[in-house]
Formats: C-alpha cells, structure tokens, sequence
C-alpha cells in the first residue's frame, strides 16, 4: 500500500488519478486560513492533501465549527479521498463527493465558501497524459473528446468562485506561470482581484515556473494593494531553501 505520511495525517496514494505532489502542498501550505473560516471547497481534491492540509490549519485557529467539502470527478479519486478524511484525526469536518463542478454547482446553489482552493488543469490537449483518468484530473480537455468541451478550468473555477465566495471569501489557486496574464484577465471580468501572488522557481538562476494567486472579490479588495513574493523552493545544492522549509515545516516529517 502507498502512503504518504505527514506530520499529523495520512495519505493513501494508490487509486487517484493524481498522486500526492509539489505543487498541492506548496497550495495548501501557503493559502491563509482566518479564524472567522467555516466553510471551504476543494475543487479537485484527488487523494484530499491539500482539504486535509487546510482542515489541520483550521482546527488550530477556528474558535467554531467548520467544515470542508473536497469533491472529485473520478469515482476512485473521491472514493481514496473519503477514506483519507475519514483515517484523519479531522474526519467528521471533512466530506468527499463524487461530482464535477458543474454538477455541484447546480446541486448546492444556495451554498457560500469563505474559502475555495484548487489545483486545475493546465495542460492543453496537445500533451495529453497516458491514461485517460489522468487526462480528466490535468487537462482541460474532456478525455472522450479531445477537442470538446472542459471537465475543468480556472476559467470555469473563477466564474464559480464569483457567485459561490462570501463577501469577504477567497479563491486560492496554483498554475504553471505562463497562464499569469489569462487568469487575472479572466478573473477581473468575473469580479476578482488578486490579494496575494507567490511565485515559485525551482532554483535561484531558473525562471518562475509556478504561481499561486489567492483571490478577493473586487469590493473586498477596496483600498487594499495585492502582496505579490517569490519562493525558490530549492538550493544549488538541491536541498530545500529556508523560505521553503518554513513553509511546510508543519506538514512534512
């Protein structure tokens, strides 16, 4: 059996399309988390890393309850994340589902998200993936029809976000650092701002090659100036910086 162990939970990582990786724990490690925080969306979730990194920062510093809702298209995937939240010490705060965001999104109108986190797709249908479960997981194309329509987007994740956040809610996102200038396009058409901007090189000499954007809506932004930093995740000698060490010092063993 696989299975990833961090500090205080575990992850089974043998049945989700997409496996434990980088770029979900640098997201659930650096979006904020406030103590006013009840409820939360994972679109996306996989194996529930980053709901489960988030509901570990939440039983920490929320004074009530709360909880989080990870839900998945593939069937394995949210079947492995219901059984990581249920192995979690956090089990009955978290909830896995079966659904796409289309689909949710119809079933839970009335719902509001002080927070939304998501790893999207990313690659086009150009540089399809070997399996097809992996092509729905990180393409933007659906693998049935190559050039149909998205299972997933950040654009379809924006317009969402723009109806489903509270009024002082979040949208935390993670994308290759090529598609910077089309999500906050896009994002400031659906009424969202960016509140804060890391940007992340694997080492000191490369370039940016990922970003995380953390979201506001357009009012909840007045008179305030989005807080953009770098990380470089790694030191030439291939050893994590002190900047990434602090970041996920609560997570990893």
């Amino acid at each position: 059996m696989s299975t990833f162990r961090f500090k205080h939970f575990e992850v089974r990582n043998e049945r989700s399309a997409m496996k434990v990786n980088t770029d979900g724990v640098l997201l659930g490690a650096a979006t904020e988390v406030f103590p006013t925080d009840r409820h939360v969306l994972d679109i996306g979730t996989g194996t529930g890393t980053v709901a489960l990194m988030i509901a570990q920062r939440m039983a920490s510093v929320c004074l009530e309850d709360w909880n989080i809702q990870g839900i998945d298209i593939d069937p394995p995937s949210a079947t492995e994340a219901s059984e990581n939240f249920g192995n979690s010490p956090w089990g009955s705060h978290l909830e896995a589902m079966n659904m796409g965001l289309r689909d949710f999104s119809m079933k839970s109108m009335d719902e509001k998200y002080d927070l939304i986190v998501s790893n999207p797709p990313y690659y086009d249908n150009s540089l399809q993936a070997p399996s097809a479960r992996r092509n729905v997981a990180r393409h933007t194309g659906d693998p049935e029809n190559p050039q149909g329509s998205e299972p997933l987007s950040y654009r379809e994740i924006l317009e969402y976000a723009s109806v489903a956040l509270t009024d002082q809610g979040r949208l935390s996102v993670i994308l290759p650092s090529d598609q910077e200038k089309h999500l906050l396009r896009y994002a400031r058409m659906c009424g969202m701002l960016p509140w804060r901007l890391l940007r992340i090189k694997t080492v000191e000499r490369k370039s940016v090659s990922r970003l995380i954007v953390q979201f506001k809506r357009r009012e909840a932004m007045a008179g305030t100036s989005v807080k953009e930093e770098t990380l470089t995740l790694l030191n030439e000698g291939g050893k994590r910086t002190s900047q990434h060490a602090s970041l996920v010092t609560d997570y990893y063993l």
